[in-house]
């Protein structure tokens, strides 16, 4: 075990004196002192983001309105402005703007003329399409160009961009895009991953068939030997059928259409695993500035950086990877497993490719560690990012090991803003196990049961004023019912996320899990993070879910999950240790009344515990009616996990 809080890593002098952090503060004519910095951001929140408006020279029309107006939920900013978020992305024209690798090794660059081109083409395309402003195109596409592109591409016209990937279930993307209504479908014909082809025609046809509003679907040749054409058009209802050679076949110009700082850029989904996805919807400016800010001042990219994140167009670090062309970085777009054909995948191109910065979920650097990993060719090397859940103080050592001088910043936020709330800097020691920071306008703070806030104790993670990326609305709520109610219903008006977070006098935090699977063990709740943090230390436990399944003045039974390690067993001994591991470390309250073995844990798509949903199951619902199984990665678990 490391001890969280143990030092690992410490900025230098020219590291502190050279982050891009530091040249803003020195802009503002402030001092680096982190945490003033951070009070007056939030005690300001207009003259901070108006300042990151000037200083990052974002192109749009400020206008003459107030940049904040009201209070949450319903903050206005920036009223009276006009901007386009593509036109921020686009306004470099020299040098490589991004790669895409594929798991086969297929490997393409796109310089900035070559990209800028490529919208271009596929906006005319649009255009001839009947897309225009307010619109919605939607995309079924993996993490490949074409992603970007016509992403891009959509939003230079106004409308409005919303993904899914590839390995989504049919009844999943319908249940996402039917909310929405779109106009156009971009999708591949099917798509690689661990070394296998899965062809996705057939669902794509499902899909489109499900949707009327269609005009049409652009089919993308992906899988080897995959064509667009007639064999698709006949099963394709609505609308009429192209390839993405049809597409972008015509040059057009490179235009923008400015919009209002809260106009609909796209449509991302919370998870849907517990009932329909809530369609959340993100405006021009605050996405711009947001990532300007965040990429910057905490991911400390810009020019000449290469920036990696594993992720899928389903999971917002989609949105955020492709950010990077907001400050000159080049994005590394991959398509595959992350552990085909070796566990050390994503490393290796992290290698070939001259990464900069590396991120990944948090469960991929623990598994690292797990493989005894030794990451090689990594010199160029500045940063490595963690996120999706909680990164263990072992992990964070691990990275201190293996990549020496290279800080580790566990980064957690979500969909909902499309960013994270808490990180890391450049001007921050990084500690195991401890986030070191309050992301800069963002006012986070811990809530005890009373609603006040809390410091050094263990309380409910809120935002108690407003940011400029949190939704501009949910799709279809035209009264705001369903997003006061998903944020707004606990404290009013006051944002509750959904997370245990304690808060330090420094500033620094520490993220315990979701608030709503809490372990409460003789009326002391307990977060499942640090449960796990023990329990998959074992080298025989490869992963492992724990629920609580007392209800309201009822104590209930805790019950662990655990997937074995291939070739591991359950024995008297390891069930021994592990509950003496959990007495000792943790507390007698964490001992779990039953050890159960199941063939695996199941997770979101985008690698979350599925805690609530197995709780819903222990305590009598239908497997079918506790998730969505469309939106997990693997399904066929959750029949283990019965009472």
């Amino acid at each position: 075990m490391v001890a969280e809080g143990e030092l690992l890593w410490e900025p230098s002098e020219e590291v502190v004196a050279s982050a891009k952090l530091t040249h803003y503060l020195r802009w503002l004519g402030r001092s680096g002192d982190y945490e003033e910095a951070w009070r007056w951001s939030v005690d300001n929140p207009a003259e901070f983001w108006s300042s990151v408006w000037d200083y990052f020279e974002v192109i749009g029309d400020r206008g003459d309105g107030p940049v904040l107006s009201g209070e949450m939920p319903g903050a206005t900013w920036f009223a009276g402005s006009a901007i386009n978020y593509a036109e921020n992305m686009l306004r470099r024209t020299e040098g490589v703007a991004l790669v895409s690798v594929s798991e086969d090794g297929a490997r393409q660059e796109l310089t900035w003329a070559q990209l800028r081109d490529e919208v271009a083409r596929v906006r005319a395309g649009l255009v001839r399409l009947g897309v225009g402003r307010g619109d919605r195109v939607a995309a079924y596409l993996p993490n490949i160009p074409q992603a970007l592109i016509a992403c891009l591409a959509t939003a230079s016209l106004g409308a409005v961009w919303s993904a899914g990937s590839p390995d989504f279930g049919v009844s999943s993307i319908v249940d996402r895009f039917k909310q929405i209504e779109p106009k156009v479908l971009i999708a591949v014909d099917g798509y690689r991953y661990n070394g296998k082809a899965f062809d996705r025609s057939a669902a794509v046809n499902e899909i489109a068939a499900a949707l009327p509003t269609l005009r049409a679907t652009v089919w993308i040749p992906y899988l080897e030997g995959g064509a667009p054409g007639e064999g698709h058009s006949r099963e394709t209802p609505h609308g009429e059928v192209i390839g993405w050679e049809g597409l972008r076949a015509e040059e057009g110009p490179l235009e923008f259409e400015r919009v209002p700082f809260d106009h609909p850029l796209w449509i991302l989904y919370s998870s849907g695993t517990t009932g329909l996805p809530k369609p959340i919807v993100h405006g021009h400016g605050g996405v711009v500035l947001e990532h300007l800010k965040s990429l910057s001042f905490h991911q400390d990219l810009g020019e000449g950086d290469v920036f990696f994140w594993y992720t899928t167009t389903g999971w917002m670090m989609w949105n955020y990877l492709i950010g990077g062309l907001l400050v000159g970085a080049t994005p590394v777009l991959y398509d595959g497993s992350a552990t085909y054909p070796s566990p050390a995948a994503l490393w290796r191109i992290a290698a070939s490719e001259g990464v900069t910065y590396f991120g990944v979920g948090a469960p991929y650097i623990m598994a690292s560690l797990k493989a005894g990993l030794r990451p090689e060719g990594l010199d160029r090397l500045r940063g490595v990012g963690s996120t999706g859940s909680p990164l263990p103080p072992e992990g964070f050592a691990w990275v201190a090991a293996e990549l020496p001088g290279v800080p580790v910043g566990s980064f957690s936020g979500g969909t909902d803003v499309c960013t994270g709330f808490v990180g890391a800097t450049l001007l921050h020691p990084i500690r195991a196990g401890v986030i070191p920071c309050r992301s800069l306008g963002a006012k986070v703070e811990a809530y005890d049961v009373a609603g006040k806030p809390v410091v050094g104790e263990v309380g409910e993670l809120v935002v108690s004023g407003p940011m400029p990326s949190m939704p501009v609305m949910f799709w279809n709520d035209p009264a705001g019912e369903r997003y006061a109610e998903s944020y707004f219903d606990v404290y009013p008006g006051v944002w509750r996320h959904g997370d245990w977070i304690k808060i330090d006098e420094d500033g620094s935090c520490v993220i315990y899990g979701r608030s709503d699977s809490t372990l409460n063990r003789g009326g002391v709740r307990m977060g499942t993070s640090e449960f796990y943090r023990v329990v998959e230390r074992f080298d025989e436990i490869a992963d492992s879910l724990v629920i609580d399944t007392g209800r309201l003045g009822q104590e209930g039974r805790l019950l662990l999950f655990v997937a074995l390690a291939e070739g591991a067993e359950l024995t008297a001994e390891l069930e021994r240790a592990l509950c003496a591991a959990l007495r000792t470390e943790l507390s007698p309250r964490h001992v779990p009344d039953e050890i159960r073995v199941v063939p695996g844990i199941p997770r979101t798509l985008s690698g979350k515990k599925l805690e609530v949903p197995v709780r819903k199951i222990l305590l009598g619902t239908p497997v079918e009616q506790a998730a969505n199984l469309d939106a997990m990665a693997n399904p066929e678990v959750l029949r283990h996990f019965g009472a």
